[in-house]
């Protein structure tokens, strides 16, 4: 049975429901499309998928989220791709809309988020499963409580140049979740100095797990460069991943306001 759905550009998807071969383009969709319990319907992942670690070994791989190989998606015969705006590249995806429905989300908040997680559950056939993961991500958040006073934040990415996550993001949204405000004015994610790092004078600075690997030894480079400011590494699953992996990142959120605190 033909079914219309409407993906988060706003276009109308022709899916054949329940769909049964279906390839995620996004690591954080892939991750939800496994929690929905829909193992046996995911026949491609991208190579940076890696949750569920002991399951996406087994499933075939169709390139990069940016660098999708197209003779492998065609040999899997999908009946829906899920891709995301932001995450996948726009000419590589108007190539794939000729020939195969694509969903498409397009996320910066929380709100936008659960949304995109309803609408999975809908056009896959597992509404029940994708309500329930919403209703926990509420209760974990409608539980958590922020930081009890501001406190600005420079929230890096990526080391060479110097990245960083600006405003209209869902690394922004989640920031202020946790009460932080970004001393980043810029949208979306702005290129920045040494010198810009410095004058932003922000008490936090938080160097992400993802895209590039911060690791113990870049701490000391950004101390240096702010002094009084606290340099934590953070697990940037938690800050950018908007599929299931929202279970965890309230009491993560809570985790690492206590350790900012002592």
């Amino acid at each position: 049975m033909v079914r219309s759905f409407t993906d988060q550009l706003g276009r109308q998807v022709q899916i054949n429901y329940p769909p049964q071969r279906i390839i995620s383009l996004v690591p954080s969709q892939t991750e939800l499309l496994f929690d929905l319990g829909l193992q046996a319907n995911i026949v491609g992942i991208t190579k940076f998928c890696n949750h569920p670690a002991s399951l996406v070994k087994t499933i075939a791989k169709a390139g990069g989220t940016k660098q999708l190989n197209f003779d492998t998606i065609q040999n899997l015969k999908p009946d829906l791709i899920i891709g995301n705006k932001e995450e996948n590249e726009r000419t590589q995806i108007e190539a794939l809309m000729h020939s195969y429905p694509v969903w498409m989300s397009d996320i910066a908040t929380l709100t936008g988020a659960l949304q995109m997680i309803t609408a999975v559950g809908l056009i896959t056939g597992t509404q029940s499963s994708a309500d329930g993961i919403v209703g926990r991500i509420l209760t974990g958040f409608d539980q958590f409580e922020p930081l009890n006073k501001p406190m600005t934040v420079v929230y890096l990415i990526w080391q060479k140049p110097f990245m960083v996550a600006g405003r209209g993001t869902f690394i922004d949204d989640m920031l202020k979740r946790c009460g932080f405000v970004n001393a980043v004015k810029q949208d979306r994610y702005p290129e920045l100095s040494a010198e810009d790092i410095q004058n932003s004078q922000a008490d936090i600075v938080l160097l992400s797990s993802e895209p590039y690997p911060f690791n113990k030894k870049h701490i000391a480079q950004f101390q240096a460069l702010l002094p009084d400011s606290k340099v934590l590494l953070v697990d940037g699953e938690m800050f950018s991943w908007y599929g299931s992996r929202l279970l965890h990142a309230a009491s993560y959120f809570k985790q690492l306001i206590n350790d900012i605190a002592f």
